[in-house]
C-alpha cells in the first residue's frame, strides 16, 4: 500500500470524509498555504455551508488533516516494517526497504509533518506540537526494532533524526542516495552498539 494520498472518487462517502480526503491529497501534494478552501470545496463536491458545518475554519481542517495523516502514515509504517522484517520479528534492517517503498512512490512529497511545520510553524504553533507527537510515535516504532539496551531510546532518537534527514534529502536528490547514506548511519550505530 502506498501512503501517498489519492483524491476521493466517490460521492457516496459522507461530506466530512470527502472534504478531509480531498484536503489530504491537496495539502500533501501542493502544500497547505497553496490550497485554498474554495478549491477543497469544489474538488470535494460539497457546498460552502456543508464545508463550514464540518470544519468551521481552515485551521480545524489542518488539524484534522494532520491527525488523518498521522493515523494513515503510522499504519503504513508499522505494516511496512513488518513486511520487510524477518518472519520471526521486526528488525532495524527493515527500515531502509520500508522507506525505499515510500520514497519510490510517484506521489512522494516528503514528510507532511516536516512540510507543515515549515509552512505553518510560526503562524499556527500547534502544528509544531502535532509534528512532535508524530515524530515521537515514529521513534517509538524505531525503538521497537532495536534490541533491548539501556541506550535504546537514545539510539532510536538518533535513527529517527537520520530518517528525517533521509526523508528531506529524498525530495531533492536521488532517493537511493539518501537511503544509502541512512544505511551507512545505521551500520555505524550498530557497530557502536556492538550488534
Amino acid at each position: 500500500m502506498s501512503c501517498a494520498p489519492a483524491m476521493p472518487n466517490s460521492k457516496e462517502r459522507p461530506p466530512a470524509e470527502r472534504i478531509l480526503l480531498t484536503a489530504h491529497a491537496l495539502f500533501y501534494r501542493e502544500g497547505i498555504r497553496a490550497t485554498g478552501i474554495d478549491r477543497v470545496i469544489a474538488e470535494s463536491g460539497v457546498t460552502k455551508v456543508t464545508f463550514y458545518r464540518c470544519f468551521p475554519s481552515k485551521n480545524d481542517l489542518i488539524r484534522a488533516f494532520l491527525d488523518h495523516r498521522h493515523q494513515r502514515w503510522m499504519a503504513w509504517f508499522t505494516d511496512a516494517l513488518q513486511r520487510h522484517g524477518t518472519r520471526r520479528r521486526r528488525r532495524i534492517d527493515a527500515l531502509v526497504p520500508a522507506l525505499a517503498e515510500w520514497f519510490g512512490d510517484a506521489g512522494y512529497r516528503g514528510c507532511a509533518f516536516i512540510n507543515s511545520v515549515g509552512e505553518l510553524g510560526g503562524a499556527l504553533p500547534e502544528v509544531t506540537g502535532i509534528a512532535r507527537a508524530h515524530k515521537r510515535a515514529m521513534a517509538a516504532e524505531i525503538a521497537a526494532l532495536l534490541p533491548p539496551s539501556r541506550h535504546r531510546a537514545r539510539d532510536a532518537q538518533a535513527i529517527a533524526l537520520a530518517v528525517d534527514g533521509a526523508i528531506v534529502a529524498a525530495q531533492f536528490e536521488a532517493p537511493a542516495k539518501a537511503l544509502k547514506t541512512l544505511e551507512r548511519i545505521l551500520e555505524s550505530l550498530q557497530r557502536e552498539a556492538g550488534c
